[in-house]
């Protein structure tokens, strides 16, 4: 038997189906990928493991799973314990914008304490994080906050970053105001995914005026949202008082009585040496960068 079949195998049983268990590795696979593999090991054994919709383990998936579940359940604790007997590590999720503009200062910071440490990151949304907390797969996470951490989960808010529009420096667009006032929007709107935070925050202030504005261009990052905005593509949705706005072709228009992006850091339990040091670093950086907007939540 090939013993990544069975790794496979043992986060598909474990998370009740291909799609969840792809969610959830700790490492980056697409699940036409699990699919045919899975196959390939059902072959090998000569016996159908689960049904696929809805999803059970058959007879033999059950015997498989009790059988290869101790080794890989005690994996990732051996191995933690290991690296704790050679060099620190810490395990952080975070969002793009986190990871991309914010973590490699702290960061900086951190190697400073601990030269030796040994750094993973894994980018998710805060339901997502959230769940890697309790099952330990992560020790800290610093995502948007969307909606109140379960109970287990604790919360460190660390700074309210404002919504605000692009346009282009030629547009003769004054402020946001004036553009509602204008009656039907035909700018082309850019935009991050449906699924981003930031996204559902101007959504949401768009309902609260009655305003119906579809996306017209989706963007994949707020770099290309500035930059769309700068060829003259249409009005950008991005985030006040980031380098990423920053274009000599682009003008920032506030977007008074929208809600904020929410940045918050999570953790679960006792906060070890590391995961408070980063947490006390995190302040730190955005009282630095950000006095006007850090929240003034204390770590206990």
């Amino acid at each position: 038997m090939n013993i990544h079949h069975l790794e496979l195998f043992y986060y598909v049983a474990r998370h009740g189906g291909i799609s969840r268990a792809v969610r959830n590795m700790p490492y980056g696979i697409q699940q036409p990928a699990v699919s045919s593999q899975i196959l390939l090991l059902e072959e090998d054994l000569g016996a159908k493991l689960f049904e696929r919709q809805p999803f059970k383990l058959t007879r033999e998936g059950e015997e498989l799973y009790e059988f290869v579940r101790p080794f890989f359940d005690n994996l990732f604790p051996v191995a933690e314990k290991l690296r704790k007997q050679s060099a620190p590590s810490l395990r952080i999720g975070a969002s793009e914008l986190v990871l991309r503009d914010y973590l490699p200062a702290v960061v900086e910071q951190l190697r400073r304490h601990e030269p030796k440490l040994r750094l993973g990151l894994r980018s998710g949304f805060q339901h997502e994080v959230e769940q890697w907390l309790l099952d330990r797969e992560i020790d800290l996470a610093i995502v948007p906050l969307e909606s109140k951490p379960p109970a287990r989960v604790r919360c460190l808010r660390l700074l309210r970053l404002p919504l605000v529009l692009l346009v282009h420096k030629k547009s003769k667009l004054k402020s946001a105001a004036t553009l509602w006032a204008g009656g039907e929007i035909t700018a082309p709107l850019i935009c991050l995914p449906p699924t981003e935070p930031m996204t559902r925050n101007f959504r949401t202030g768009l309902q609260r005026r009655q305003i119906d504005w579809p996306h017209s261009i989706e963007a994949s990052s707020m770099e290309l949202v500035t930059r769309y905005v700068a060829n003259g593509y249409g009005i950008g949705v991005s985030l006040g008082d980031t380098e990423v706005v920053k274009h000599p072709d682009v003008r920032v228009l506030p977007l008074e009585g929208f809600d904020p992006l929410e940045m918050a850091a999570l953790w679960s339990g006792e906060p070890s040496p590391l995961v408070r040091v980063v947490l006390e670093e995190s302040q730190r950086f955005v009282a630095k960068h950000w006095p006007d907007l850090a929240v003034s939540d204390r770590l206990g």
